[in-house]
């Protein structure tokens, strides 16, 4: 038997090397190698922490380097479960770009796309929507105007917008509620009642204020609400959604089926938001989504990133039957779409992006392209504060 064991070992094929990339605007890239010549590639970008997630990454490869790329959840399990402490936003940052690359892996040597390996397809094209951000802290009509009739004329039949500007006071003036009003209402006038719109509240509004600012809302029948308050307590969030006609949403600061289970389990919002760069890869996308069907809730992955985590989420929303919609952080240049990083970018067309056909995750990095955009890794989020006493602000 031992005999048979090492002769096992010696032909399978082992993980080599992982590598990493910092990618402008503040991406993270990584690269898994094997002894075969077969290389998969996964995106554990955690904004602003990105060279703590390569310190992660590097710990994990000491522990990988000679294990069978084939096995995806086992390795996902010794990393996970191979420590004393588990989860956390840096932790499962690095197992979920890791464990992206060996899908990749696989796939290409089967040669089939990922979403054969996980049930097959359930659509034939993915409805992406898009970001309508104006660049102004206070955006005006025109603007606003502006970037819905792009969007729309650009075939988009869905819209995300964070126009609740921070910092938002716990309990905040009725001015300040009423500018978030208005500019809801002028994308809804100017985009009409066949484009569906969200709203990300981004947790910056309060469980005082979220039921007041939801309520005057209603009569834009957005799509959802992204995170209408912080997500740390359940309790609070199943309190707001049930207050509310508007549909909710949350899950991109959650980690592994164990971060999701209360969240689904009590029902606190319509719409569950995995982040496939966060929350542990692609099977624990697929298994959140699996526990998010059966209690008929449905799926939209969180995707504010690179191209490497929107093709992760294709494969994922390809073979789900609960998916809504896929995030696309519309990026002018289109390098959210893999321009300059892949040797063929995605393409959204009349608002969809075709099924994947390519074995993997469907793409090729352009490796010598790709160092053009490379960068030190350091990228900060805004840390806001209130002018009247200088009291920090949720962003």
């Amino acid at each position: 038997q031992s005999k048979g064991r090492k002769e096992y070992e010696e032909s399978v094929m082992k993980i080599t090397n992982i590598c990493i990339y910092h990618i402008q605007p503040r991406w993270m890239l990584l690269k898994v190698e094997t002894d075969e010549g077969l290389a998969g590639w996964g995106e554990p970008t955690l904004e602003g922490k990105a060279l703590v997630v390569e310190a992660a990454v590097k710990a994990f490869a000491e522990i990988l380097i000679g294990e069978d790329p084939l096995r995806t959840e086992y390795i996902y399990q010794k990393m996970y479960r191979g420590g004393f402490y588990r989860g956390g936003a840096v932790i499962c940052s690095a197992i979920s770009g890791i464990e992206q690359a060996l899908w990749d892996i696989k796939g290409k040597m089967l040669g089939v796309p990922v979403w054969q390996l996980l049930g097959g397809r359930c659509r034939d094209r993915i409805r992406m929507y898009a970001h309508v951000t104006p660049f102004a802290d206070d955006p005006q009509e025109e603007e606003i105007r502006y970037w819905v009739k792009k969007r729309v004329a650009d075939g988009f039949t869905a819209l995300k917008t964070s126009m609740v500007a921070p910092p938002i006071r716990f309990i905040d003036t009725f001015s300040k509620m009423e500018d978030i009003v208005k500019r809801i209402a002028v994308m809804r006038e100017t985009a009409g009642k066949d484009v569906d719109i969200a709203v990300d509240f981004h947790g910056r509004i309060s469980p005082a204020m979220a039921p007041v600012l939801m309520k005057e809302l209603e009569p834009f029948h957005l799509m959802f609400i992204e995170e209408p308050v912080l997500p740390e307590n359940v309790d609070v969030m199943r309190k707001i959604t049930a207050s509310s006609v508007t549909p909710t949403a949350a899950g991109e600061r959650l980690f592994t089926t164990f971060g999701f289970r209360e969240l689904i389990e009590k029902q606190a919002v319509n719409v569950v938001q995995p982040d496939l760069c966060h929350c542990g890869g692609i099977l624990q996308a697929l298994k959140t989504a699996a526990m998010a069907d059966n209690y008929y809730m449905a799926v939209a992955p969180h995707n504010p990133l690179g191209p490497v985590a929107l093709a992760a989420c294709l494969q994922v929303d390809t073979c789900i039957g609960n998916f809504v919609a896929q995030e696309h952080p519309t990026h002018a240049e289109g390098r959210d779409l893999g321009a300059g990083i892949l040797k063929e970018p995605f393409v959204v067309k009349d608002g969809y992006i075709e099924i994947p056909q390519k074995p993997g995750l469907g793409f090729e990095v352009d490796e010598e392209r790709m160092k053009e955009s490379a960068y030190d890794g350091k990228w900060r989020n805004p840390i806001l504060y209130f002018e009247e006493d200088g009291a920090m602000g949720e962003w």
